[in-house]
């Protein structure tokens, strides 16, 4: 079994957050699965995109905790339907 990177298990507690934060707001788990498995297909050489999405998803997620949020946007660019 191989190990982990330093960003990948950054990576990894983000989204374990998210699951927990998402459990108090309906609706918003399979959301936060389908936006994670979205960009799972990332090169993982693509380093410097993934730790943009990665801080992103650290603004996203304070947002989440927010006891007023009631929506929670995109992490990735809508894929152009073309």
């Amino acid at each position: 079994m191989s190990r982990h990177s330093k960003l990948q298990k950054q990576i990894l507690d983000l989204y374990r957050q998210f699951l927990r934060a998402g459990q108090t707001k309906p609706g918003f788990i399979p959301q936060i699965r389908q936006e994670f498995r979205a960009n799972a297909c990332i090169k993982k050489t693509d380093v410097m995109h993934i730790e943009y999405l990665y801080r992103r998803g650290q603004r996203q997620l304070e947002q989440l905790k927010d006891a007023n949020t009631k929506q929670l946007r995109s992490f990735s660019k809508p894929r152009d339907p073309n």
